[in-house]
């Protein structure tokens, strides 16, 4: 893989689709360029975020299983993140402690990107398509992405994805106290971004009703990471932060944990 740099923009080059970072757009999004080429896809970005963000990894995974454990997360985890209040996609508020399951039942917490990135869109159609495989396991699914009420009422009805299992966090509230990647590198520049050449199908399926208005208003937004969690009540059996844009969890990853945790 190649980085080839010019005035206008920043290509990655490989055997795989070719990845293009304009460096003066006005917005967030994804096409192909030259178009109807399914072998180029160009990444629009505004960051005016100045934060930086030094973060570590809180949670490690066992070498010999797709379990992990969360032996760096603080033990209370869950009780902190049960008193972040976030919104309904109906833009009522919500803490998380009402969403979890309570009596030790468990719950996969999807932390999206923001409502209008493509990868967003990508890792939601997956879970919907998933969804019946969660609730046939008893297993309660709750997505949050980063936006406003307005932004998720947009995904869910674009793409579809069911409106009583999303939710918006427009401050990021819940992606701080999970430690989540934030930052240009990190979504960007992160070799773990590839990985979207491998699921280049979905990746084009799951964009058909896409649109950029999902994106928020402040576009720091862009930066932020998602990741993958699975409480059984507020007690945490697997954390994984995503490393870069479209490096999500293997949801067959979430599913041998959901079914090591017997459901009360």
């Amino acid at each position: 893989m190649a980085l080839i740099s010019s005035s206008q923009t920043l290509t990655l080059r490989s055997t795989s689709p070719t990845l293009s970072l304009p460096s003066h757009p006005s917005h967030f999004a994804i096409s192909q360029s030259p178009p109807n080429n399914p072998h180029s896809l160009s990444l629009f970005y505004s960051p005016k975020s100045t934060t930086q963000f030094s973060a570590r990894r809180l949670v490690v995974p066992r070498a010999s299983s797709t379990e992990s454990t969360a032996v760096d997360f603080n033990p209370s985890i869950g009780e902190i993140l049960g008193d972040v209040s976030i919104f309904t996609a109906a833009g009522d508020s919500v803490q998380f402690k009402d969403l979890l399951v309570p009596n030790e039942g468990v719950a996969v917490v999807a932390l999206l990107r923001h409502f209008g990135c493509v990868c967003c869109w990508e890792l939601a159609a997956s879970l919907k398509e998933n969804k019946a495989r969660f609730d046939s396991a008893g297993v309660k699914l709750i997505a949050v992405g980063v936006g406003t009420p307005d932004n998720a009422r947009i995904l869910a009805e674009r793409l579809p994805f069911p409106m009583d299992s999303l939710y918006a966090d427009p401050d990021r509230k819940a992606y701080d106290v999970l430690g989540l990647y934030f930052g240009l590198g990190r979504t960007f520049f992160n070799p773990a971004s590839a990985k979207i050449f491998s699921r280049f199908e979905a990746f084009q399926k799951a964009l058909k009703n896409y649109t950029i208005e999902a994106t928020p208003e402040d576009k720091s937004s862009v930066l932020q990471q998602g990741g993958m969690f699975v409480f059984k009540g507020k007690q945490l059996l697997y954390g994984r932060k995503d490393e870069g844009t479209g490096d999500h969890a293997p949801l067959d990853d979430i599913f041998d944990v959901c079914c090591k945790a017997p459901i009360s």
